[in-house]
């Protein structure tokens, strides 16, 4: 065996080698000449060949009982290489690298001799910014892209028009920058030899793809974006691979990263391999992937794909009476493995985000492992999603009795440290996109979709959102055509970004949005039990920080609407989603708004606002006063005076409903417009309607 190998293959094969990238694959161990390293335990013989040597094949050497073999070449960067491995049964198989660092550009799938890729970075500030950054109590505003369709030039056929690495940075990182994000979410940009696997079903999980360029220009990716004060994320995939033949699949002739059990071993749903995470090397090889991207790549966080597949012996289809060695659901390996993924992880890099796409119920995901949780920092809400298109994909007439799609997510907002995803699996396969999914004409649309993003912006967590849906792009993702940026030539699409834009800007500004998203301390909930409003009040940390959230989601506008407020004195509103700026109707609304003390929602004073149709406000506190002392009891009979006495709230939903139908009244008329004089609306006479809130004159 070569000596100085021994320890770290006995580490590899008892499952903890967590850098096993520094010594498999191959690397340049002096100028002209590349050491090769790799994992085939059953094989007879293993083979590298490649431009190097003809492709004839230079026999590598095996360690011992190590399953590994080793061996020294001549050979000069960038040569392409492959594996040649004789099976147990004699036949032999050629086989990607599973440790390149780079491959060739599809269709080839040929390794690259380039060695673990270095440039000079320029990032120090922002790690160590990162060090001290402390993401429960911080702005997270993910904009997840798919490169491949970001931006592309499809006259140049199926497989070109990419954008490259550098593409992105001279025009994804500033216009993703402009919008006010403050992460990037790639889709997979591991290698990969499918368009149409959006990344997912992977072969190089140590190689940027080749499509976009090559591994130095990725990192320079990421430098670039962290010099522009932007963390990069990227969706990592360790529970299944590709099956084809040449790649990952029975390596050495036998069952190798996968199950020895075909049954286990084959994902019917994705057409993949489940990796057997049971088996120590494939943990040293996952975890050592992990490790590369955010330790060497400079990564600031992975979101891990598909975590239920690992949880559960009984996710996929067909497997449905599949049981562990106890009888139970559960996948006790895929278990162990996320705990001691999410342990090393960060015990290395403590400051990184672990998230996880995980869509079922299952306990603790983002809990620590001490207290009996997964480890992950953050959890994909899932069911908030869910529930919250449900909800706005409905015509409003029927929303009434479905309110609990938005309300019941207030029940568990606590379980997990969320993110609130409205990511690319929403508009996508027929579900269409974000815009298209709201009811109505395309004003109504809009006006949905602006609404809807304040409720994600306002909920308790941190948010994502697809890339295209900041503007409303109309026509669902299609991940071999570029965004439809034509789009922006619409006035209705370019105020719909400056609305996305102004609300992301005044999020990060606004620590009320986001300091405190998982205590309960960060929101009091005012107005959940109307038919049609909704209305609650995010806390900073200090005192006097908080925003007041009013939602009105019918179009109709409700005058002199008491929006309950915590203090006295004068508020301001801060977003109106009906100002004509970001495609709405008004050009004016009230400025200085004055509390009226008065128990209001087991709130001590409230605001009486105009609730613009279909739309939401954003209220902040302008000049606080304290709540008036109660009288002290005196000695003796004293008169007493009697304290003012409020009128009940004005609201819509307070009064008997007036029959309505389908379409002609509201249902998909644009129903919206400001008051002609603020100051002239009567609230008297809105009371001789019966309470029935009216829409204003159109301006």
């Amino acid at each position: 065996m070569i000596q100085g190998l021994k320890d770290w293959l006995y580490l590899f094969n008892s499952g903890q080698d967590f850098q096993s990238y520094n010594r498999f694959g191959a690397h340049e161990v002096e100028p002209g000449k590349w050491s090769f390293l790799v994992w085939a335990p059953h094989a007879q013989q293993v083979n590298v060949e490649g431009d190097f040597n003809d492709w004839q094949g230079s026999p590598l050497k095996l360690q011992g009982t190590t399953g590994c073999w080793y061996g020294e070449l001549a050979a000069e960067k960038n040569q392409l290489y492959k594996y040649r491995i004789i099976g147990p049964d004699g036949i032999a198989h050629e086989k990607i690298d599973p440790y390149g660092f780079g491959f060739e550009r599809k269709p080839g799938s040929a390794a690259k001799l380039v060695d673990v890729p270095r440039i000079t970075w320029h990032d120090e500030d922002w790690l160590a910014k990162r060090a001290k950054w402390r993401p429960y109590d911080e702005p997270l505003n993910i904009y997840e892209v798919h490169l491949g369709s970001f931006i592309r030039d499809t006259n140049a056929g199926p497989d070109g028009g990419y954008m490259t690495y550098q593409d992105a940075i001279d025009k994804l990182i500033p216009y993703v920058q402009e919008l006010g994000y403050t992460h990037i979410e790639f889709l997979p940009l591991m290698e990969h030899p499918l368009d149409a696997s959006w990344g997912y079903q992977l072969m190089g999980y140590f190689a940027p793809t080749s499509r976009f360029g090559d591994p130095q220009d990725f990192l320079r990716l990421v430098d670039a974006a962290h010099t522009a004060g932007l963390g990069v994320i990227m969706d990592w995939v360790p529970g299944h691979f590709i099956k084809n033949t040449d790649m990952l699949a029975q390596f050495d002739g036998t069952p190798t990263f996968e199950y020895t059990d075909p049954h286990r071993a084959e994902n019917v749903r994705w057409g993949t391999w489940n990796f057997d995470l049971g088996k120590a090397q494939v943990q040293s090889f996952l975890i050592s992937s992990a490790m590369y991207w955010l330790d060497h790549c400079h990564l600031d966080g992975l979101r891990v794909d598909a975590v239920s597949n690992m949880l559960y012996m009984d996710y996929d289809a067909g497997k449905e009476n599949d049981r562990n060695k106890d009888g139970g659901r559960d996948n006790l390996e895929g278990i162990a493995f996320i705990k001691q993924l999410n342990t090393k992880i960060f015990a290395k890099h403590p400051d990184v985000l672990m998230m996880a796409e995980e869509s079922s119920a299952y306990p603790q995901v983002s809990a620590p492992i001490d207290t009996g949780g997964l480890g992950f920092n953050y959890k994909w809400n899932m069911g908030w999603m869910n529930d919250t298109l449900k909800f706005f994909e409905q015509d409003p007439v029927y929303r009434h009795s479905d309110m609990n799609l938005l309300t019941f997510s207030f029940m568990y907002m606590y379980n997990e440290q969320f993110v609130l995803p409205f990511s690319h699996d929403e508009v996508v396969h027929g579900k269409k996109s974000l815009m298209h999914k709201m009811p109505g004409d395309r004003y109504n649309q809009f006006a949905n979709l602006r609404t809807m993003y304040v409720w994600q912006a306002t909920f308790p967590g941190k948010q994502l959102l697809f890339m295209g849906s900041e503007w409303g792009q109309f026509l669902e993702w299609r991940d071999w055509s570029e965004l439809e940026w034509t789009d922006l030539k619409d006035p209705m699409n370019k105020k719909m970004q400056h609305f996305t834009t102004t609300l992301n800007h005044l999020y990060k500004a606004r620590p009320s949005l986001w300091q405190q998203d998982h205590e309960p301390d960060g929101i009091k909930i005012t107005i959940a039990d109307e038919p049609d409003v909704l209305s609650y009040i995010r806390y900073g940390k200090q005192k006097d920080d908080f925003t007041v959230v009013a939602m009105n989601l019918v179009p109709v506008q409700k005058d002199h609407f008491r929006v309950p407020v915590p203090s006295p004195g004068t508020y301001e509103i801060i977003l109106n989603t009906e100002d004509a700026a970001f495609g709405g109707t008004w050009t004016k609304w009230q400025q200085t708004l004055t509390a009226e003390i008065g128990e209001n929602h087991d709130v001590p004073a409230w605001l009486d606002v105009i609730l613009p149709a279909m739309g939401a406000l954003l209220i902040k506190p302008k000049q606080l006063k304290p709540l008036p002392k109660k009288p002290l009891a005196l000695k003796g009979k004293q008169p007493t005076k009697a304290l003012p006495k409020h009128e009940t709230p004005l609201s819509l939903a307070g009064h008997q409903r007036q029959p309505i139908s389908h379409q002609d009244d509201w249902g998909t008329s644009p129903a919206r417009s400001q008051p002609r004089d603020i100051s002239k609306v009567n609230h008297q006479q809105s009371k001789k309607l019966g309470g029935k809130a009216h829409n204003a004159p159109q301006s």
